[in-house]
């Protein structure tokens, strides 16, 4: 949108603007404006950390199809729904969730930094606080019961990782020649091996495709190393732990009977497609490129699993399997931690 340049984070809080007027603050003076602006400036220190939090704003709001007239100012009731979003981890098994809206869910610690982030940008524009110490009262309770669903969440067994039997039973019951299909065994294969994020091979919606932060064809590289092993490299354009604009990596290579690459391949040569296009998609019935949804992936994958009896998979169980399995092959646990791109020590907690 052109009321948000494309700019650092830390600058969003003054350029990032809304479509209606704030009233004005100061006499009108262009000195006195402009010591008003440098003292708005100077005002706050962690910008930055504010810059995040209003992305996560205007996200919920693209979600959400709110207009821009009702986001600056915004109204208790907005800010109540994009507290609740934030917070809410949905269960893939609850059908209320199964209409493909997209969730980027966070603790409640940082949601109320968001609403800070929005405060700020509210004073930061010329508009007066957006709630009242009974809207904050109001929020805080919603976000106190989200705290107690997190925290029983937590108290439940982790979740459960794909293991090679479970590999290679998914493998089994696809047929690689079919374009649905031979995607979601690209997608297994390659989140298992590359310990991916799930959400980083699959859409929220079909609609929500968008090549500057998802892999395409492109983004595929084959090439053979100082050894002349073959392998693979996809380059996410972007991903949960990198800066604005960085490139990760995901490194693969072969695997024997469940191996990545030949998925890839596999891939290629029955969906076409172009380079622009996605990386993980396949044809529907008209012969359109459609990129896999994460809802989708799951339904085909759960299906499989639960016929064979080990029950509901998560799409964290392969990254969790992934990082089990080359833990349990006694590789050095700094490789897998580097290779799953993990900026701390939190993948401890999937090993099984």
């Amino acid at each position: 949108s052109p009321l948000r340049p494309n700019c650092r984070a830390e600058e969003r809080l003054f350029l990032w603007i809304g479509i209606n007027q704030a009233p004005a603050s100061t006499i009108d003076n262009p000195v006195i404006r402009h010591i008003a602006d440098l003292a708005s400036r100077a005002s706050l220190r962690d910008t930055a950390g504010y810059g995040a939090g209003l992305r996560k704003f205007h996200l919920f709001c693209d979600i959400f199809s709110i207009p821009e007239r009702e986001r600056l100012p915004a109204s208790f009731n907005l800010l109540h729904s994009f507290a609740l979003w934030a917070v809410t981890d949905p269960d893939p098994l609850d059908p209320v969730f199964a209409d493909g809206t997209t969730f980027e869910p966070v603790s409640v610690k940082a949601a109320r930094k968001y609403l800070s982030a929005v405060r700020a940008w509210h004073l930061a524009q010329g508009w007066p606080p957006p709630l009242s110490d009974h809207d904050n009262d109001r929020i805080h309770w919603s976000l106190r019961g989200l705290a107690n669903i997190q925290h029983s969440k937590r108290s439940r067994p982790p979740r459960p990782p794909v293991t090679l039997p479970m590999l290679t039973a998914i493998k089994t019951s696809l047929r690689l020649d079919d374009s649905f299909d031979a995607c979601i065994w690209a997608i297994c294969a390659c989140a298992f091996w590359g310990m991916m994020r799930f959400g980083e091979a699959t859409v929220q919606a079909r609609h929500a495709f968008d090549g500057a932060r998802h892999l395409k064809r492109s983004d595929s590289i084959f090439a053979h190393d100082l050894d002349g092993h073959p392998y693979a490299r996809l380059d996410l354009p972007s991903a949960k732990t990198a800066k604005p604009g960085e490139t990760q990596s995901v490194f693969l290579n072969e695997q024997g009977s469940l191996c990545p690459l030949a998925a890839l391949r596999n891939l290629a040569k029955v969906v076409p497609a172009g380079a622009d296009d996605p990386l993980f998609s396949w044809r529907d019935t008209k012969g359109e490129i459609r990129p896999m949804t994460k809802n989708a992936a799951l339904r085909r994958i759960n299906a499989i699993t639960m016929a064979w009896g080990w029950g509901t998979t998560f799409g964290h169980s392969f990254r969790i399997g992934g990082a089990s399995f080359f833990l349990a092959k006694k590789v050095d646990p700094e490789i897998v931690r580097m290779a799953g791109r993990w900026r701390s020590l939190a993948y401890e907690t999937y090993v099984r």
